[in-house]
C-alpha cells in the first residue's frame, strides 16, 4: 500500500498555504514528491467558494478571501483542525462524490474514536454532531490530483462559526465540539487538536487508503 506524508505545520496564513498546494499539486502530478497529508490551522478567514461567488453571498464583519475549491463560503480560524491531503488518486479511485465520502468517514471515524457520534447529511457534504455541522469538506483537482480538504471545528471563539451564513446553510447550523459540549472523551482525555490529529492518522489507512508517515524536515521546508 502506497505511503503518505505528514506534514504538521501548525498557523499558517490562508493565503500563503493556497499558494503552496497549487505547487505541490502540480510537483505530486508531476512525481517529484509523494502523497501528502498537511495538518494546519489559519488564523480567521473565510473562504469565498464558487458556489458563494453564483450566488453573490455578502459576509460582513470578517475578513475574506475568494478560493477555488467547491463550495461556498466556509471559516477557517483558531480551534479549528484543517486536513489538507494532496492526493494523487487512482483509476479505480477516481470519483469526486467517492473522495469526498471518504473524507466524510474519515471525519466520522475519528471523531467516533473520540466518543463523539458523527453522521452524514444525506442533503449537504460534511460531518454532523447533534443536528449541527462541525466538518466542511471542499476540493480542488489536477490530473486527479486533489488540493484541499477538510476542516473539523474543535474549540472556536465566541460565536464567529455561528454567526456565519455558508455552504448553503443558515447561521447557527455550524458550531463546534465544545460549543456542544465535546470536550473530552468518557475516560476525561482532551478532544483537541493533537488528539484529533492522532485519531484522523491512526485511521488514514483503511479511509484514504494510503499509510501515514511523519514527514522528514525536506518535505516541510518545501510546504512552508
Amino acid at each position: 500500500m502506497e505511503k503518505i506524508s505528514v506534514a504538521r505545520l501548525g498557523i499558517v496564513e490562508y493565503s500563503v498555504m493556497a499558494e503552496q498546494m497549487k505547487k505541490l499539486q502540480r510537483l505530486r502530478f508531476e512525481g517529484s514528491l509523494p502523497d501528502i497529508l498537511i495538518f494546519v490551522q489559519h488564523p480567521e478567514i473565510v473562504t469565498i467558494g464558487p458556489k458563494a461567488l453564483r450566488d453573490e453571498v455578502v459576509v460582513d464583519g470578517y475578513p475574506t478571501i475568494v478560493t477555488d475549491r467547491g463550495g461556498g463560503a466556509t471559516w477557517h480560524g483558531p480551534g479549528q483542525l484543517v486536513a489538507y491531503p494532496i492526493v494523487k488518486w487512482g483509476i479505480e479511485e477516481q470519483s469526486i462524490r467517492s473522495i469526498i465520502g471518504r473524507l466524510e468517514d474519515w471525519g466520522i471515524e475519528a471523531l467516533s474514536r473520540c466518543g463523539v457520534r458523527a453522521y452524514k447529511d444525506p442533503a449537504m457534504q460534511g460531518v454532523w454532531v447533534d443536528g449541527h455541522k462541525i466538518c466542511s469538506i471542499g476540493l480542488s483537482f489536477l490530473h486527479w490530483v486533489s488540493r484541499h480538504g477538510m476542516s473539523i471545528n474543535i474549540d472556536t471563539p465566541d460565536t464567529r462559526v455561528e454567526d456565519l451564513e455558508g455552504c448553503g446553510i443558515e447561521a447557527g447550523m455550524h458550531t463546534s465540539l465544545a460549543k456542544l459540549g465535546y470536550t473530552k472523551d468518557s475516560e476525561g482525555r482532551k478532544i483537541n487538536s493533537e488528539r484529533l490529529q492522532t485519531e484522523l492518522l491512526s485511521v488514514c489507512e483503511r479511509h484514504l487508503g494510503r499509510i501515514p508517515e511523519e514527514s522528514d524536515v525536506s518535505l516541510v521546508e518545501v510546504v512552508v
